[in-house]
């Protein structure tokens, strides 16, 4: 296990060459030593692995269903550990807790920032915050999973408990393949959002950095007051497309670019995710419309609010959404409940949970007419399995713990309890965006809140089980790993 972990913490340092790179290119001295030190501590701690372990690199890994999960959530951990070294040693995070906390936001694609004045941030740190989003939008894992031939044979249970959602598609025999099939679609989808945001007349540095946030669902910005900065309906509006599709299931996106309308048509979650977001940006246009200057505004204000919380992007429109009514800020909470698609790159619950538990409520209530009948669930216009209800059940109840359990944490500090729930939810769900002062709260909390809050992340992201199976006597027992 450590060899594989050196393997991957050693691959996963090189992803700072470029940053360190446009430190060099910039003059920022300061940052390229930062980032110098960051990559050869793990390539140094990778190396002494393998030199007092006296075995080279290996050839091929089988994982097991603990010891995959294991691995995840210790890649996971190297990598935000590792992350927050450039923000420390550069001194532009003076503790450590929030070095850590800004690199988890970063690799969960929360969008949470403890840095007040984001403007004043060298463009090679800027970078690589950018980069966190990204390589943690589409996992960590799907990208090692796809580029290095060791993790092939064990590449299912990897990225089984690294992706969102209940179910995993495959696209390909090998999983191999369909993590190269989301990457190159992820990549696409980039460069594709980057050159519209140039046509728009944004700077190349600008359009490429918010490209990674908006395709990764993540919501760091170069600027203060984020999208807003840049005043343009435009801009906008394509963040807000590209926010949509991402929230997208990208089994779904391979499909829809392949021609398979029928199969997107049938899909039980994509219905409910426009469904939501139809009535979403209704009622919150309709609330907002006395005080906007047009009924154009207030429903593009409405969508792209709407779709920021829904997709848990973050993105903030101008004007300030915290002062909006009650019925509109009511929505956009209840959004922070839901989550977009499983297999997106947006973080919460997923729809697909909540579709299985109404279908499954409608069949109680049918038995209540009819106590002998027999009735099934049905998702995409099939019967489901009776495991699906005992899963999206399950993992909602976890869900909701863990939400009131760093409620409680917020709480501890002095938070009120309204912005405590806020920005529990905002953190377990990876939104990075609350209501009311809960942003606010992230500036002044104590360092053992940020370390709190830094594991609701990372367990979040993981989408809870992961993480919590690591704390129960079942998931070190039972483990197979082979290697050669």
């Amino acid at each position: 296990m450590l060899r594989l972990l050196a393997v991957f913490w050693g691959l996963e340092s090189l992803s700072m060459a470029a940053p360190l790179a446009a430190a060099l290119v910039l003059g920022e001295t300061g940052m390229a030593g930062a980032f110098c030190l960051s990559m050869a501590l793990p390539l140094l701690a990778a190396l002494a692995v393998f030199v007092f372990s006296g075995k080279g690199l290996p050839r091929f890994a089988q994982f097991g269903a603990s010891e995959g999960i294991r691995f995840v959530f210790f890649a996971w951990t190297l990598s935000c550990l590792t992350g927050a070294l450039p923000y420390w040693l550069s001194g532009h995070i003076p503790s450590f807790s929030g070095a850590v906390f800004e690199s988890v936001s970063g690799f969960t694609t929360t969008g949470a920032s403890v840095i007040p004045d984001l403007e004043a941030l060298p463009y090679s740190l800027h970078l690589w915050r950018g980069l966190t989003h990204w390589l943690g939008g589409i996992g960590i894992i799907v990208f090692t999973v796809a580029l290095v031939p060791l993790f092939d044979a064990g590449a299912f249970r990897l990225v089984k408990a690294e992706t969102t959602g209940p179910e995993k598609d495959r696209l390909t025999p090998r999983i191999a393949g369909t993590a190269k099939i989301f990457i190159l679609i992820y990549v696409s989808l980039t460069a594709l959002q980057t050159l519209l945001f140039l046509a728009g007349g944004m700077n190349w540095f600008d359009a490429v950095f918010h490209s990674f946030s908006t395709v990764a669902t993540g919501g760091f910005s170069t600027h203060n007051d984020s999208i807003a900065h840049f005043n343009s309906p435009y801009v906008e509006w394509v963040s807000l497309v590209f926010m949509v599709i991402s929230g997208l299931n990208f089994s779904l996106v391979y499909r829809l670019l392949r021609g398979r309308i029928r199969e997107a048509a049938a899909n039980s979650e994509a219905r409910a995710y426009v469904l939501v977001i139809a009535v979403s940006v209704l009622l919150v246009a309709v609330s907002i419309l006395p005080s906007s200057a047009s009924s154009g505004a207030a429903a593009r204000r409405a969508f792209f609010m709407s779709a920021s919380v829904l997709t848990t992007t973050g993105f903030i429109p101008a004007g300030d959404y915290t002062l909006w009514p009650p019925l509109a800020q009511a929505v956009l909470f209840l959004l922070m409940f839901s989550g977009a698609c499983s297999g997106s790159t947006s973080g919460g619950v997923k729809l697909i949970r909540y579709v299985i538990l109404a279908k499954q409520m409608k069949n109680e209530m049918k038995k209540l007419l009819f106590p002998r009948g027999v009735f099934a669930i049905r998702i995409d216009q099939k019967a489901g399995r009776r495991d699906a209800v005992y899963s999206a059940a399950g993992f909602i109840f976890l869900y909701y713990a863990f939400v009131l359990a760093s409620a409680l944490l917020v709480c501890s500090s002095g938070t009120p309890l309204f912005d405590s729930l806020n920005t529990s939810l905002f953190m377990v769900g990876n939104i990075g965006i609350g209501l009311g002062k809960s942003n606010a709260v992230l500036y002044t909390a104590p360092a053992y809140t940020r370390w709190g809050l830094s594991f609701l992340m990372l367990a979040g992201r993981l989408e809870l089980m992961t993480v919590l199976v690591l704390f129960t006597p079942g998931g070190w027992r039972g483990a197979r790993l082979y290697v050669r």
